[in-house]
């Protein structure tokens, strides 16, 4: 299965953490990956030189010629990929020595999946293991319970991932002729990637669950979602695209997960969360804008 997985790096930050992302693909026990990162014009070369200064043909350093932002970026990376899975790994995110390896025996038991969750450890800044409240939701109110794969699909896996979006995105593996098949929704920077989750499904996509640890996903203050969270923005772009996807539920047929979009409970509970944050910095502005996605009904709820 040689090249049997492409692991794209849309990269944006910290030159140190994209060469310790970078070491941890080199450090696989399988060979069968290729490592394509896409600069999307860092003003800090030092990464880039890093990167191409590496001898292996397996990897290859792009640098686009103009920023094209997050979800550009991530078109990009899914637009170069060839092989038969897809990875596109967060830039400060860490592989675990057997990732590939899982994704392969993941896949070689469940062919027919289109995107493979393995289980996934959240560490910090600094890499030290990290279990904050969305985290601890995700694994304990959201994911499947036990040890054993599980594979969702059709209305199930909407209304699960509308439920609460339990997945990480940096660590799934996805069947590239799948991936492509479908395009990033503007409008929705921060909620991009369960758009195109739920556009997959809706399409017939299915989802394995493979719940061996071999991801480490980095949780910071500064990353985009948790920066849109603190400022209340995140949430706006979530009641839209929430809406979208009641509609789109109302077309396929599947009305239990239109009424699980309509609701979107943990999408509020989270807003609620936030709350008392924007309460002590006095924050009104904030403070409204969670307020209003907390309380805000749908007609048809």
């Amino acid at each position: 299965m040689a090249n049997a997985i492409d692991i794209m790096i849309p990269y944006w930050g910290d030159p140190g953490r994209l060469v310790a992302a970078v070491d941890s693909v080199r450090a696989q026990t399988s060979p069968d990956w290729r490592l394509t990162v896409v600069d999307d014009c860092y003003p800090d070369p030092t990464a880039g030189l890093a990167i191409q200064s590496i001898d292996d043909p397996r990897i290859t350093y792009l640098r686009n010629e103009t920023n094209l932002g997050i979800t550009g970026n991530f078109r990009t990376c899914v637009r170069l990929a060839r092989a038969e899975y897809t990875v596109v790994m967060g830039c400060d995110d860490l592989l675990g020595s057997r990732y590939v390896a899982t994704v392969g025996e993941a896949v070689s038991h469940y062919p027919g999946a289109d995107i493979v969750q393995v289980g996934v450890e959240v560490i910090d800044e600094v890499g030290r293991p990290s279990s904050g409240l969305v985290d601890t939701v995700k694994r304990r109110m959201l994911a499947p319970r036990g040890e054993r794969p599980v594979v969702l699909a059709g209305e199930d896996a909407a209304a699960s991932l509308l439920r609460g979006d339990w997945l990480y995105w940096p660590s799934l593996a996805f069947k590239t002729a799948s991936v492509q098949r479908h395009d990033f929704r503007d409008g929705f920077p921060v909620i991009q990637d369960l758009a195109l989750l739920i556009d997959m499904v809706v399409d017939g996509a299915s989802l394995l669950y493979y719940p061996r640890t071999v991801f480490s996903y980095r949780r910071h203050r500064e990353s985009a979602s948790q920066a849109a969270a603190r400022a209340g923005d995140r949430f706006a772009g979530e009641a839209e695209y929430y809406r979208v996807a009641a509609r789109l539920m109302d077309r396929a047929g599947w009305t239990r997960a239109a009424r699980v979009a309509r609701r979107r409970v943990i999408s509020r509970l989270h807003a609620v969360a936030l709350m008392p944050r924007a309460l002590a910095r006095a924050d009104r502005g904030v403070l409204r804008l969670l307020a209003h996605h907390a309380l805000e009904r749908d007609p048809r709820t």
